[in-house]
């Protein structure tokens, strides 16, 4: 049994963009962005987290809202952290369809058009893959991309998923979606497949999309390899719990999936 997909009923996108010391690239990322949902006609907002910089992030989001009118900044002024700033920016959001995008231009801002076009097809979530046909990525460290499939590999197997790419956190959901996955725990990168895997687990339908990836070119990573240790497995035996206790009493009793 499938659910039925409702189809060109949203009205808002909103972009969320967590963003610690990014003073470098933030405002070319915002501009791009803009551009081109502007270009495409995707009525929008973009929501930047500035979780806790020590540089000058927020002073250049100020001056860039003299520009860029849909632009929404605001501070994390609780405990800091990837996960907890992007959940800072879900709660601020008002769109009714939401994409999470880095900040360091490493998301192709093309496929956020897509994204939207995806969720306007009905779907709860979509869901993208760089490590299928169609998918690129670019400068990717060899260290990490090992991990990278090691991890997506486990989670295929352990959750029974076909989608090959859960780690990566550009993805886009309905906000009825992220509201049934609340709440949400996951405080560091591990958010990263908190929310997709709910999303699996409680039945809301959702779309895989070829997209590109690149490396970014200025500024440091803050994803550090030690945090794919205790608080992605806590994560996962969490959600696991939860899809043997509460089997058939999902959203839907089957997921959808639409692969391109």
């Amino acid at each position: 049994m499938t659910t039925e997909l409702k189809r060109n009923d949203l009205e808002l996108l909103s972009v969320v963009i967590p963003a610690r010391d990014e003073e470098e690239c933030i405002a070319s990322t915002v501009k791009h962005l803009h551009s081109e949902l502007r270009q495409h006609d995707v009525p929008h907002e973009i929501v930047v987290v500035d979780d806790g910089s020590t540089d000058g992030t927020w002073n250049v989001l100020q001056q860039l809202k003299l520009c860029v009118p849909n632009l929404a900044p605001t501070q994390n002024t609780a405990s800091h952290g990837f996960g907890r700033a992007i959940i800072w920016g879900l709660d601020r959001a008002h769109g009714d369809g939401v994409v999470i995008v880095m900040a360091d231009e490493s998301d192709d801002v093309r496929d956020v058009v897509r994204y939207w076009n995806v969720l306007n097809e009905g779907y709860d979530c979509v869901f993208g893959s760089r490590f299928v046909p169609g998918g690129a990525v670019a400068d990717y460290p060899r260290l990490k991309l090992f991990l990278n499939r090691i991890a997506n590999k486990f989670l295929q197997l352990f959750f029974r998923v076909e989608h090959n790419d859960l780690t990566n956190a550009f993805k886009a959901y309905r906000k009825t979606t992220i509201d049934g996955c609340r709440p949400l725990f996951a405080a560091h990168f591990n958010l990263t497949v908190e929310i997709p895997l709910k999303a699996v687990v409680r039945g809301y339908t959702w779309k895989a999309l070829p997209i590109t990836w690149r490396n970014r070119r200025t500024g440091a990573t803050k994803f550090k390899i030690k945090e794919m240790g205790s608080g992605y497995l806590i994560t996962c035996l969490r959600i696991c719990l939860e899809k043997y206790l509460n089997r058939g009493h999902s959203r839907a009793s089957r997921s959808r999936i639409v692969r391109n």
